[in-house]
């Protein structure tokens, strides 16, 4: 649906950048156990009444659009264990703004037909191993199966599908040729996502797999003139190619070694109404108790947009990061 002109100030940061992008996460709650989203010992339950409802998320969603969101991206946690999220997602669909979803796809057969009348086009699913024992590992659940044939449902019904695979050294790094190769045939986007520390993911830099070296590794299986750059669209987190005449294409999002925040125009809503202006930042600003005590929401928003850091929530030596100096969440509580 295109946004109709309005004449509200952009939300801009103090280096002048653009911000129209939300993701509202739903949920803290998965049927997956990524070990890299969510600590072997699960996250703290809480009431119920911590987290936005279905009426919140949608009120507090049309504020950020009258001061000039354009796009939207529900993430979890998983969102389609969200109770009623059907209904979420076609409010949202109703809102004058591009709707996007990040999901396990556990469960997206169920709701094809809401996605499609809410106007969903782009579906983001997360898979880190081609090989069903090994994903099952990483996830903790046996869905693999499930999930590849809900993937395969989703190109049938015509979804721009992007495959989000989290890379880790030791892990599934063998794989990146593997789903590179699954692009040849199918119009998918692979995005390679590099390992990123949050709480209790037991991230180390060793372990990570940088841009430079997924790279090598295509350039040694299909030399230097098998591949090509492709255009990146405006405010992209990913660079991104493809093989010569393939149907599909493969990006790399680079967050911990080459990354991207001179053109981040991403707000993120928690699924406990609060603003993390950066997915590495330890700032947070609470939007939710703001609502429900009919504040205007606007100060808050751009306060919590103007403070934010030049790039990687103002980390920017990973490389001696441990575990220990990790002070955020852990990804399932902040939102994929």
């Amino acid at each position: 649906m295109e946004r109709k002109p309005n004449h509200i100030a952009p939300i801009l940061d103090k280096f002048g950048r653009k911000h129209d992008y939300l993701r509202i996460s739903l949920t803290e709650r998965c049927n997956l156990r990524c070990f890299y989203c969510m600590p072997e010992e699960g996250v703290q339950l809480r009431e119920k009444s911590v987290f936005m409802s279905s009426e919140e998320v949608i009120a507090i969603a049309k504020n950020f659009v009258d001061l000039g969101i354009t796009k939207i991206r529900l993430t979890g946690g998983e969102p389609l264990v969200k109770k009623d999220v059907g209904n979420i997602i076609e409010a949202l669909g109703q809102l004058p703004i591009e709707l996007a979803i990040t999901t396990n796809a556990v469960n997206v057969d169920q709701y094809i037909d809401v996605l499609k009348k809410a106007g969903v086009k782009s579906i983001n699913v997360s898979l880190d191993s081609l090989i069903a024992e090994r994903f099952n590992a990483i996830s903790r659940r046996s869905y693999f199966d499930r999930i590849m044939s809900n993937i395969e449902l989703l190109l049938a019904h015509d979804f721009d599908v992007k495959i989000n695979v989290v890379v880790i050294k030791g892990t599934n790094d063998d794989e990146i040729i593997d789903f590179i190769q699954w692009t040849k045939n199918t119009a998918i986007n692979i995005r390679f996502i590099e390992f990123m520390p949050f709480d209790g993911n037991n991230w180390d830099w060793e372990k990570k797999v940088s841009f430079q070296e997924i790279i090598r590794r295509v350039e040694s299986e299909y030399g230097s003139d098998g591949y090509q750059k492709i255009e990146d669209a405006a405010n992209d987190t990913s660079r991104n190619y493809k093989l010569k005449d393939s149907q599909g294409t493969f990006g790399i999002i680079s967050s911990v070694t080459n990354p991207f925040c001179d053109t981040c125009n991403r707000i993120r809503l928690t699924a406990d109404g609060k603003i993390k202006n950066c997915l590495f930042s330890k700032e947070e600003s609470d939007i939710l108790t703001a609502y429900r005590n009919n504040e205007n929401l606007e100060p808050i928003i751009r306060a919590a947009i103007q403070s934010k850091h030049p790039e990687r929530g103002g980390n920017v030596a990973f490389k001696a990061l441990t575990q220990a100096d990790i002070k955020n969440r852990s990804m399932i509580t902040i939102g994929g």
